[in-house]
């Protein structure tokens, strides 16, 4: 008979894989801010919601608090990681206001999480309570890398367009979300299994939103390239075209000198 360590360690396995994915599913939105060199409107506050949330979830996993928790610590320490790559880009390319903001936030969790580790390891003297401790801690936070995405889904509703707010981030937060909550059920954990049971549910919001609007999005994005402002950009008294931009709209055009060929077409002095 399978026991029940080896199957929450397999699903914790699978958890980790799909939390990875989770971590990775940004990754074409940051290829497009760094391309264009702008945040435009994309927010930081889920990449530091989950940067917040990793952090909790390593000092909940370390063998002094909550003992037997690898897979924990590990697939956060990869998280922490891989969202500080992140805010460095939007720090690259955010405007003063905004690298101001993001560095804040940054450096009061760091503080935070200094400040926490050093009271539960000082006055908890026992992984019992430290579990307690640090796991009511990780509910709270980890709840709110989940309802991060709320703004977004906001802007969703008024504009009626999920441009920013990227379908595969949804879907795997909902994968994430279930495997965890399984994760926790086979061996009761309510500190992961609240969480991301709520996590799922905003998830599932999240793609009925997308489910709803994107055909609207659609529409939106076809109306502004029939207005023919999308693949140009102004370089002082030039229209030129933006080469990345213009070839994914237009792939009839192939190379750089057709485009600049093209472009001088719309010189204006």
């Amino acid at each position: 008979m399978v026991s029940a360590n080896l199957v929450r360690t397999v699903v914790g396995i699978i958890g980790n894989v799909i939390s990875l994915l989770l971590f990775l599913s940004p990754v074409p939105t940051f290829v497009q801010i760094w391309r264009k060199k702008s945040v435009e409107q994309f927010s930081p506050a889920p990449y530091l919601a989950t940067l917040i949330n990793c952090m909790v979830w390593i000092l909940y996993g370390l063998p002094v608090v909550h003992p037997n928790s690898t897979l924990v610590w590990t697939i956060n320490g990869a998280g922490i990681a891989i969202e500080m790559v992140y805010l460095l880009l939007f720090l690259l390319y955010s405007d003063k206001k905004g690298r101001f903001k993001v560095l804040l936030i940054v450096l009061v969790e760091v503080i935070f999480i200094a400040l926490a580790a050093t009271l539960v390891l000082t006055l908890a003297h026992t992984t019992r309570k430290r579990t307690a401790i640090v796991g009511i801690v990780a509910v709270v936070f980890n709840t709110m890398m989940y309802a991060s995405p709320l703004s977004v889904m906001k802007t969703v509703i008024t504009t009626k367009s999920v441009e920013y707010m990227p379908f595969y981030v949804s879907l795997a937060s909902f994968a994430n979300g279930v495997a965890w909550s399984a994760y926790a059920l086979i061996k009761f954990d309510p500190f992961i299994l609240v969480p991301n049971g709520t996590g799922t549910l905003f998830a599932v919001a999240q793609l009925i939103l997308y489910a709803v609007y994107y055909r609207s999005t659609q529409r939106q994005i076809a109306a502004r390239q029939a207005k023919g402002d999308v693949g140009f950009i102004r370089d002082g008294c030039q229209w030129k075209l933006d080469e990345d931009k213009f070839l994914s709209e237009w792939p009839r055009f192939r190379g750089r000198a057709e485009i600049e060929e093209t472009s001088k077409l719309f010189a204006l002095c």
